[in-house]
C-alpha cells in the first residue's frame, strides 16, 4: 500500500511551494541588421538573417505564400 499524507495540506503551504511553478515571459532580444524584435537564437523573420548572415530569402518566401493564397 503506498503511503498517504497524514494530514491535510493547507493552501498555504499548497501555493508556497507551486509559487516557482509560475510561466515568465519570454525574453527577446534585438536583430542587428534590421533592428526588429526577434527570439534569441532564432533566424529574424523580418530581413531573413542570422547573426549577420542571410539564412531564408524574406522575398522568395512571401511570393510563395501569396502564390499559394491565389490558388
Amino acid at each position: 500500500m503506498t503511503p498517504l499524507p497524514k494530514r491535510k495540506l493547507s493552501k498555504g503551504a499548497r501555493n508556497r511551494r507551486r509559487s516557482h511553478l509560475a510561466l515568465k515571459p519570454g525574453s527577446l532580444s534585438v536583430c542587428p541588421s534590421c533592428k526588429a524584435a526577434i527570439r534569441p537564437h532564432h533566424v529574424c523573420p523580418e530581413c531573413g538573417k542570422y547573426r549577420g548572415v542571410e539564412v531564408i530569402d524574406v522575398e522568395a518566401r512571401e511570393a510563395k505564400k501569396k502564390s499559394k493564397t491565389q490558388r
